[in-house]
């Protein structure tokens, strides 16, 4: 069942100087380039964990530490960013996560000068905590921003330039960080690897953020009333963003989708080294991982096409049945077959955010700011389930351990079927 249109408070002459509806253009694309951003920094952890893997010596389970850290910033810091995105605003809230993510970039100088993986966690999960705050004040803002019935076409191409980044990180990530790294990742060569390597990137990294937080503190962005609709308005006001039914399912969703995606594109460049696969070096392999997020970014062009022509929850369904098809090709074969196999997931997984989140967030009205903080708290997922793929891995092979991810599709298949459909406020 498709949400009703939202209602928009009225522009005033403080916005835009007349009476007119507010230009969402303007807006959107504004909103658009912090999607491109964070999806760069986050998947630079796919290039973080063979680097500090190799430095440090460590197991999957030790490596996984880093997503552990970064995604584990959501679940600790979505519920209060909510509650914060409620009280000062969109605006403020995306100007605030954009500062405290730039302390975070830039803490990984002195991480890397100390030449200790504590710091570097630390590093991370301030990081994590500034974007968290982006993602609990941007998302939900870019899905009212306009007719609800276009939502998760409208997130969709937001997400494409999300993706953007998480094609684009690998390619410099390699060239500037896994080109560092001997061909043969032994510990008698481990110290001599240069860890500053990452300085530069992430003051780079930094001084961005900060600069797209002052360019954003002088856009004008439209003021938007949380929609409100029969659910809203008949529900006593004791009720809560996790009496909806549809969307405590999609807490679940964004928890497997993200856990998922993020444990296998975390060790792309592990699986890829293994000699029954193609015995690449770092970063020969480092540089195929951008396929994995190049084929999200494709998908969301093409997802944001489509999803104005076909039901999301159905297209939802259809890519996760194919994801879980791709997984078991790639675990039963070898060499190429098996990489683009692999690769190809990426391409399934372009639609699942943009989908789940608009899906789960229908109908909660003025909870639509709680809503989107639990939904970004599933995030979380990124930080567990890439922590059990590595257990997983330490002790049976990185084959078996996909399964893992398919199994989180095959939940993303029911969500997409069965768990969006929303029922009465409880």
């Amino acid at each position: 069942m498709a949400a009703p249109s939202p209602t928009l408070s009225p522009v005033t002459a403080a916005n835009t100087g007349t009476d007119a509806p507010p230009r969402y253009t303007t807006a959107l694309s504004a909103v658009t380039t912090l999607f491109f951003l964070w999806g760069f920094i986050t998947c630079l952890n796919d290039i973080l964990i063979p680097y500090l893997k190799a430095i440090f010596q460590l197991s999957y389970t030790q490596a996984n530490l880093i997503n552990l850290c970064f995604f584990g910033a959501y679940f600790l810091v979505s519920i209060p960013a909510g509650k914060l995105v409620t009280r000062v605003g969109y605006k403020r809230g995306m100007l605030i996560g954009f500062a405290l993510a730039a302390v975070g970039a830039y803490l990984f100088y002195p991480a890397a000068s100390a030449r200790v993986y504590g710091l570097f966690l630390g590093a991370l999960f301030v990081l994590a905590s500034g974007i968290t705050i982006l993602q609990v004040a941007a998302n939900p803002y870019v899905s009212i921003l306009g007719p609800a019935r276009s939502a998760p076409a409208r997130l969709t191409l937001t997400q494409a330039f999300n993706s953007l980044g998480t094609t684009l990180a690998p390619l410099l990530g390699s060239a500037l960080i896994l080109s560092r790294l001997p061909k043969l990742n032994t510990a008698a060569n481990s110290a001599a690897i240069d860890v500053t390597a990452v300085q530069t990137p992430y003051l780079i990294i930094g001084t961005a953020l900060l600069l797209i937080s002052l360019l954003l503190s002088q856009i004008n962005l439209p003021q938007i009333i949380p929609p409100t609709d029969e659910a809203d308005t008949t529900a006593s006001d004791s009720t809560r963003a996790w009496n909806y039914r549809h969307l405590v399912l999609g807490v679940v969703g964004i928890f497997a989708y993200v856990g998922a995606e993020v444990a296998i594109g975390s060790h792309i460049v592990n699986y890829l080294a293994l000699p029954d696969v193609l015995g690449l070096d770092p970063e020969a392999a480092g540089k195929r991982v951008t396929f994995y997020w190049g084929a999200a970014m494709v998908g969301r062009f093409m997802g944001a096409y489509l999803l104005n022509k076909v039901s999301p929850a159905k297209l939802l369904a259809f890519n996760a049945v194919f994801a879980v098809a791709l997984i078991l090709l790639s675990i039963n074969t070898a060499g190429e077959v098996a990489m683009y196999s692999l690769l190809a997931v990426g391409l399934m997984n372009s639609i699942m955010w943009p989908v789940i989140f608009p899906l789960a967030l229908a109908g909660l009205g003025r909870h639509t700011a709680e809503g989107s903080g639990l939904l970004c708290t599933a995030v979380v997922g990124g930080a567990i389930i890439p922590l059990l793929f590595g257990f997983i891995a330490d002790h049976s092979g990185l084959r078996l351990a996909l399964l893992l991810p398919a199994v989180c599709y095959l939940y993303i298949m029911w969500y997409g079927l069965r768990g969006s459909r929303r029922a009465a406020v409880a």
